[in-house]
């Protein structure tokens, strides 16, 4: 009897426990069930497709875009299909992250650049006098459509890109250029180009801009991240799409020297937010708006269905209740990125504490920081104490899954799910400024690396001070970037 009066004293700690339990992590986890499909290789690319193939799609909505005169429509390819019948799963997969790092890199020195204080001017080749950075490495572009040049077309596949401005094209007689899978565009064959003259408003909107006193025309360099040059003739096209859908008068550099770009692709087509990229260029006939949604190609049943890019009125989803929209930001000191802010993330239905807005937040005055919305990156980066953050949440939750030591490629937190054919996984919620919130489906975030089961936490963390919302994260969302309101959307179960 002599310890009665601790009984209150216990009872009161067992309630205290309790409630520290329930407010804490060890509340119910939210789980979202992963099916486990191996590491396969993305289906091969069918040659010349877009030059053959009806105006007609299975999807009512591609259909509609298609054919709308205020819309335009097409699939996009992954370069990954260039590789399909040549290399293996694994090798063509770490392929892929060896560009993202070669992005990711460009995307920090092009943002270093452009935070410099002045001179930002160096003299280049011929001349010019051009930025040392104005776009990113048109080899870490990831995905790429088939496009008609001239009149009458030539069709060749070009890569697109959030990450860049200009459009433009390997053309000949080309003095240095790298190779492609098509002929090389000759403008001489095209009855509908036109050399754009060096005192033009075309030519003075350039960031390098030189001229060509023999011809009179308006010369152009392009400079990117990883060293690489595009430099050649500045002018103006006719570009077709879906084999009879013209787009006239396009501003693109006809490039006669180019030097360690892409190989395969003919050239670029820029869909960033500066004046000279394509949405901008056919914003008046379109609408400053457009959007695309990413297939994931290495999963079941990705052949039945085309990751596309819609531009104009159609881009955006009539549906808006789906839509996760957040204000679109600009960064004063490059402005052909697409800026959203993150205001924090959940695993299994709790905030993670750790990241924190002031790790992810733009600086307008100074250009760093922030958070991007990138067609061209994989791999989701975070500023390393936010990602540090998210992992360990993620870790805390998957404590039943057979951990793989030692991590792959960039990834550091892997699992073995050999023998499994499903598994549970805390769910991943990104949380956007004005209220929204994006739950990831489980395959946007442990993904397969390889053919025997290794799974991977798809995040990675970097110290260059942007972060980049990744395009293995946006599969299956349609990603709207809508420039009329300013706004970014993602819906799921877009495509």
């Amino acid at each position: 009897m002599a310890d009665t009066p601790f009984l209150p004293l216990l009872f009161s700690l067992f309630l205290l426990l309790l409630v520290v339990r329930i407010n804490g992590r060890s509340k119910p986890l939210q789980l979202r069930t992963l099916l486990v499909t191996l590491l396969r290789s993305p289906e091969a690319l069918l040659p010349e497709e877009d030059e053959t193939q009806s105006l007609a799609t299975a999807a009512g909505y591609q259909a509609e875009a298609t054919l709308s005169l205020s819309s335009l429509h097409f699939d996009l390819s992954h370069r990954d299909s260039l590789l399909a019948e040549t290399a293996s799963p694994e090798q063509i997969f770490l392929l892929r992250l060896d560009r993202d790092d070669a992005r990711v890199e460009s995307v920090r020195q092009m943002l270093a650049e452009a935070a410099a204080p002045p001179p930002r001017n160096v003299t280049g080749r011929k001349g010019f006098s051009s930025k040392v950075v104005s776009g990113l490495a048109q080899g870490s572009g990831e995905y790429f459509a088939r496009i008609g040049i001239g009149t009458p077309p030539r069709y060749a596949y070009m890569v697109l890109d959030t990450g860049s401005d200009i459009v433009w094209l390997q053309c000949a007689p080309c003095r240095r250029c790298y190779s492609q899978s098509d002929p090389i565009f000759d403008p001489r064959r095209s009855r509908t180009y036109a050399a754009v003259p060096c005192g033009a408003p075309l030519c003075r909107r350039l960031d390098a801009a030189g001229c060509n006193t023999r011809r009179r025309s308006c010369q152009y360099q392009v400079s990117y991240g990883d060293g690489s040059v595009t430099t050649g003739e500045y002018s103006t096209e006719t570009l077709t799409f879906r084999r009879s859908f013209r787009v006239p008068r396009v501003a693109l550099g006809c490039g006669h020297d180019d030097e360690g770009l892409f190989v395969a692709a003919a050239g670029l087509l820029g869909l960033g937010q500066g004046s000279l990229s394509f949405p901008s260029q056919i914003g008046r006939r379109f609408g400053r708006m457009f959007s695309y949604c990413l297939v994931d190609r290495t999963s079941a049943g990705a052949t039945n269905r085309s990751s596309t890019v819609v531009f104009g009125k159609s881009a955006v989803p009539r549906a808006s209740s789906r839509v996760a929209y957040t204000p679109m930001l600009r960064n004063p000191k490059v402005d052909t990125f697409y800026y959203i802010e993150l205001t924090g993330v959940s695993v299994g239905g709790a905030r993670v504490p750790g990241v924190l807005t002031s790790d992810l937040r733009l600086d307008p005055s100074t250009g760093r920081g922030g958070v991007i919305v990138d067609s061209g990156t994989s791999v989701t980066r975070l500023a390393r104490p936010a990602y540090e953050a998210l992992r360990d949440a993620f870790k805390a939750g998957t404590t039943g899954l057979k951990a793989s030591p030692g991590g792959f490629s960039l990834f550091d937190t892997c699992y073995n799910l050999s023998g499994r054919t499903e598994v549970k996984v805390p769910t991943v919620v990104l949380h956007l400024a004005g209220g929204s919130a994006v739950s990831l489906p489980a395959e946007n975030y442990l993904i397969p690396v390889d053919t025997g089961a290794t799974f991977c936490f798809a995040f990675a963390g970097t110290d260059s001070g942007v972060s980049i919302i990744g395009n293995i994260q946006q599969q299956g969302y349609r990603v709207v970037f809508d420039r009329e309101k300013s706004r970014v959307g993602l819906m799921p179960r877009g495509c």
